[in-house]
C-alpha cells in the first residue's frame, strides 16, 4: 500500500482498534513513546535482518527535521529496507528484525510498546507503484482522518481540500472528489497517495523512487511537491536518478551492500565525497 498503516492498510475499510486512542492525542502519543516534536531521525548502529540473511549493518544516520534527505546506491544496497525499518512495516512479517536503535525526536520507535497503527500514520510512506485505495479519491484523502480523529463532515472536507491543494492536486480533480481514484492518471495517483499519507498530518514522510514510474511532467511535479513539503515535514527518498537526488535533496547518503558508506550535504556529496567508493559511484564506475 502507498501509506502503510498497519491493520488498516491491510483492510481499508477496518474499523480503528479501540486501543488506538488518537482522539487523547498527548496521551496516546506518550504510550507510544513518542512526543509532539518536528521529526528528526538518528539511527545509531541499525543491522536488519530478513530471516538469516542480513540486508543492513551497522547503518547510523542523521535525517535532520523538515529537511529532504535523499538515499542513493546501486539496487539491493538497503536503501529500500531502510525505510521499512522507518516505519516498522517489517513487523507485518515473520521472521524480519532490526537491531540498533532508531529515535524520532529523541524518542526509540523500535520498542517493544510503541504504537505501531499510530507511527505510521506519524510516519507515512509511498511507493514506487501509486495504489491508491479502492475507494473515491475523496475517501482516500479522507481515510487518514476517519482513523485518527472525530472529525465533523465540514472539517472533513476542509481537511481534505486542503490536503489536496498540498499536493499540488486539487485544481485537477476537484470536481471528481466522488470518482473511483483509479480513474485519473498514473501521476495523479501518485500525488493522491502523497495527499493521503499528508490528511493524518505526519512529521516524516518516506519516498521509495515516487518518481520511477512516472513520466517526466509527472516526476516534476512530485519534485516540486518535495520542495515544497520539506518546509513542514522531514522528508527520506529513495532514488536512482543523481540529478533528482541533487535538485530534491539538502542531504544525501550513498548505501553499499548494506552499509552505510557517507553521507553529507548534497553539494559535498556531489562535488567533494570523501570515500573513494563514493566517488566511483558518483563516476559511474559501478552501480
Amino acid at each position: 500500500m502507498s501509506n502503510a498503516v498497519g491493520q488498516g492498510a491491510a483492510n481499508p475499510g477496518a474499523s480503528p482498534p479501540a486501543s488506538s486512542g488518537y482522539a487523547a492525542k498527548p496521551s496516546s502519543r506518550a504510550q507510544a513513546g513518542a512526543i509532539e516534536q518536528c521529526g528528526a531521525i538518528q539511527i545509531t548502529n541499525l543491522d536488519f535482518f530478513y530471516g538469516e540473511t542480513q540486508a543492513l549493518r551497522g547503518v547510523t544516520l542523521k535525517a535532520p527535521a523538515k529537511r529532504a534527505t535523499a538515499l542513493i546506491g546501486p539496487s539491493g544496497c538497503g536503501k529500500s529496507t531502510l525505510l521499512r525499518v522507518l516505519n516498522r512495516m517489517y513487523d507485518m512479517y515473520p521472521n524480519e528484525r532490526a537491531t540498533g536503535e532508531v529515535e524520532m525526536d529523541g524518542c526509540d520507535i523500535l520498542g517493544p510498546d510503541v504504537d505501531l497503527n499510530l507511527l505510521r500514520w506519524r510516519i507515512g510512506m509511498v511507493f514506487q507503484e501509486p495504489t491508491p485505495f479502492p475507494m473515491s479519491i475523496y475517501d482516500n484523502v479522507a481515510f487518514g482522518p476517519r482513523f485518527l480523529e472525530n472529525l465533523s463532515e465540514g472539517e472533513m472536507d476542509e481537511r481534505v481540500q486542503e490536503t489536496l491543494l498540498r499536493a499540488a492536486l486539487w485544481n485537477e480533480v476537484k470536481d471528481r472528489l466522488s470518482e473511483q481514484a483509479n480513474s485519473i492518471s498514473i501521476g495523479q495517483q501518485q500525488r493522491l497517495c502523497i495527499a493521503r499519507a499528508l490528511a493524518a498530518r505526519p512529521e516524516v514522510i518516506l519516498l521509495d523512487e515516487p518518481t520511477s514510474a512516472l513520466d517526466p511532467l509527472s516526476s516534476l511535479k512530485i519534485e516540486m511537491l518535495i520542495a515544497d513539503l520539506k518546509q513542514n515535514v522531514t522528508i527520506l527518498i529513495v532514488t536512482h536518478n543523481m540529478e533528482q537526488a541533487r535538485r530534491c535533496a539538502d542531504e544525501v547518503a550513498f548505501f553499499y551492500l548494506g552499509e552505510m558508506v557517507e553521507s553529507g550535504p548534497t553539494a559535498q556529496m556531489f562535488e567533494a565525497p570523501l570515500r573513494e567508493r563514493t566517488r566511483n559511484y558518483f563516476a559511474g564506475k559501478f552501480g
